[in-house]
């Protein structure tokens, strides 16, 4: 028996004369591949090629919970140049083309997450074997970092499992579970864990799989107008939905394509090459921060206390916020849930509810039967709010009434232990004001959900001055457990996200009413990256729940805030936007599921709007997007986010901002606050007071200041 250890790998010969490689990083929970461990793997490797005995080779992990979780991103903030950055790609290709080619079977055991180069590297293998457990998935995120896979992930991929299954795959970046990898042809086995290391070893002692080509490559192979025609369609799907943003999806068509027409030798040339140069660019540094980001919010409390025990939920009102809130913290945080409405209706409309979602995962196969009916049992509801007396945590989402929501305050206060917090769904209404006459004010936080709430990633947790700061620890890992991400802001009128929302939005109305098409102003927002134009979004939002927010904002904030008088207008008409099949847009609801939508030509002789189209759809971004750019800086300025990180996460998560840009602090660092100021000026002098930039970046552009270091 041969054992040698090279901190991160370990190579372990067993009497059967079968190795055992074990990846186990030292003092890091999940496995990553970093450029440091070239040397050592570079060892072992010699090892194995020169050890004629050998009959086969497991590659498993040290770790209980994941296989390798990618790349170690780090090491690519350390590259000053795209040759080095293209380097680490090339060293990565050698070493897996060296397992690749190594005279017995190689078998990859994976149990939990294989992402990234750690696919990459199973890819290298002879086969691959897989858990059946829900957390372990397979797949090649990088895209969604502004990469691509630079370790012949490009390359193997689409030979193993042809070329549209393979760039469906590279292209989002979708992780798969181990059924659904198995059935692409991933991965060749999905077994119990308990077995995983068995099957592997047993498999590894079989001669080396010869592989049929799929009919996909087989189609492709040779045959040019074939693969011209896959390629110019996956070309066109992939720029209608990246307007040109995103430099990493063409670069991964241009490389699987240039291995396919020149071979794979010349295919991985081209691949490193390519990750090198998109490693440097603003768009991946970008999207890497929000990675580095999100990472580092995950081990914070948002609060110097230890978070409070939780053990039951209770959901006040079972509408579709409501209902929402309850289906993540069953389903997702795993809590006993009791909903209280005042009708039954409303009840069963929040069982109903995540009935559904959970009845779309069952027939995906993602859940059992049995896994569903057990959520469901955690999930209950009733009229009575006595049911709530032994509830934690109660989050009310009733309807925007102060008075009504001081109702609930009262009622939960006199049923509720002293250590229960309350905490409400509000959008709009200042926390103090809700906590205003509480017996406990110390237990009473905002916590605002986004719609839908099983979708949108975040949550704004909005403490008022008298919120303990055990209080802001608990909630904080609540959403973080229902699947959330949380920044805590401060308690003034719009929180964070609604309040740099509204100016952008109002700004397009007045474009709107300017003269421009209703087309043209969402496309012109779309090409800067937002995920949907401003139009469509108050429609989706309802023209009625904008009416009633933006006085609020105005009476709190003042005229900057101030909306076009649009709203009564198309109200008056009975256009509330998609929920009532007309707004600026009529929507086809005669379909079931169906999203089509045209802009309603009448919504300009309701307005007086006289088609005038003189702006480019650069000038209508930039002039949208300028407001919220000075008033989330505003916000920062005024303590209402903690930090630019949170501002930049928090426009991301909460309302698209485009992710290539890095958040609104980002963006404003990229461009220059100086510049930012420039133009300010230049939209305040053309269209009035309210494009006046804020303080804050006036004095930073006097001082050559950034965000961010």
């Amino acid at each position: 028996m041969t054992v040698e250890n090279h901190q991160a790998f370990t190579l372990h010969i067993a009497d059967n004369q079968v190795a055992w490689l074990k990846v186990d990083v030292p003092g890091e929970s999940m496995n990553t591949l970093q450029a440091s461990f070239v040397e050592g793997v570079s060892e072992v490797l010699d090892q194995l090629e020169n050890n004629t005995n050998i009959k086969g080779l497991v590659i498993h992990s040290g770790k209980p919970d994941n296989f390798i979780a990618g790349a170690d991103v780090r090491m690519l903030d350390a590259c000053e140049t795209a040759e080095q950055a293209a380097e680490i790609a090339a060293q990565g290709q050698t070493l897996f083309a060296r397992i690749e080619k190594l005279p017995f079977h190689v078998v990859a055991a994976i149990h939990g997450p294989c992402l990234g180069g750690g696919l990459e590297l199973a890819l290298a293998c002879h086969s691959r074997v897989a858990t059946d457990w829900d957390k372990t998935r397979l797949g090649l995120p990088e895209v969604q970092l502004g990469l691509l896979p630079g370790s012949g992930g490009t390359q193997r991929l689409p030979r193993l499992i042809g070329v549209p299954n393979a760039l469906d795959m590279i292209l989002t970046g979708k992780q798969l579970r181990a059924k659904k990898a198995k059935k692409l042809g991933v991965i060749d086995d999905c077994v119990p864990h308990t077995v995983l290391l068995d099957v592997a070893e047993a498999l590894a002692q079989k001669s080396k799989p010869k592989r049929p080509r799929s009919w996909q490559s087989w189609m492709l192979s040779g045959n040019a107008v074939g693969r011209n025609f896959v390629f110019d369609q996956a070309g066109k799907k992939t720029r209608a939905k990246t307007r040109g943003n995103y430099p990493a999806a063409d670069a991964i068509l241009a490389v699987v394509k240039k291995g396919l027409d020149k071979g794979i030798q010349a295919g991985l040339e081209e691949e490193a090459r390519r990750f090198g140069e998109l490693v440097m660019t603003s768009e991946s540094k970008a999207l890497r921060s929000i990675f580095f980001a999100t990472t580092a919010m995950k081990k914070e409390n948002g609060a110097d206390a230890e978070p409070g025990e939780i053990k039951r939920i209770g959901v006040l009102g079972g509408g579709l916020m409501g209902a929402g809130i309850a289906h993540v913290s069953v389903a997702k945080a795993g809590y006993p849930v009791r909903v209280k409405d005042v009708s039954e209706d409303g009840i069963l409309n929040a069982l109903r509810y995540s009935y559904n979602l959970l009845n779309k995962k069952r027939k995906r196969k993602q859940i059992s039967k049995a896994e569903l009916q057990a959520t469901m049992m955690q999930l209950s509801g009733d009229t009575q709010a006595t049911t709530l007396s032994n509830a934690d945590v109660v989050i009310e989402a009733v309807f925007e009434d102060l008075s009504l929501k001081h109702r609930m305050v009262e009622e939960m206060e006199s049923i509720t232990g002293n250590e229960a917090i309350f905490a409400t769904n509000t959008s709009s209404l200042p926390i103090h004001q809700i906590a205003q006459g509480s017996q406990r004010p110390e237990n009473i936080v905002g916590l605002h959900y986004f719609s839908p709430v099983e979708k949108m990633p975040l949550v704004e947790v909005i403490p008022h001055t008298g919120t303990s700061e055990k209080t802001i620890s608990t909630v904080v890992k609540l959403a973080r457990q229902q699947g959330k991400t949380p920044i805590v802001v401060g308690d003034s009128a719009g929180f964070y996200v609604n309040r740099i929302l509204a100016p952008y939005m109002n700004e397009a109305a007045r474009v709107l009413l300017a003269g421009e098409s209703i087309e043209h102003i969402d496309n012109a927002l779309l090409d800067f990256g937002f995920p949907v134009g401003p139009i469509t979004l108050l429609d989706e939002v309802g023209i009625d729940i904008g009416a009633k927010i933006a006085p609020i904002l105005t009476q709190e904030l003042g005229e900057r805030f101030e909306a076009p008088d649009v709203f009564d207008v198309l109200l008056n008409d009975d256009r509330k936007g998609r929920k009532t099949g007309k707004g600026f847009y009529l929507y086809d609801t005669g379909k079931k599921g169906s999203k089509g939508k045209q802009a309603d030509k009448k919504v300009y002789s309701l307005l007086n709007i006289k088609l005038n189209p003189t702006l480019s759809g650069h000038d209508i971004a930039q002039r949208c997007a300028l407001m919220m750019l000075n008033e989330a800086a505003r916000c920062l300025d005024e303590g209402v986010i903690r930090s630019a990180r949170d501002g930049d996460i928090g426009a991301i998560f909460g309302i698209g901002f485009p992710p290539f840009l890095g958040g609104p602090f980002r963006y404003m660092d990229q461009v220059g606050i100086e510049r930012i100021v420039s133009l300010l000026q230049s939209h305040q002098d053309r269209y009035g007071d309210r494009f006046a930039p804020c303080e804050r970046l006036v004095m930073m552009a006097k001082e050559g200041q950034q965000f961010y270091p």
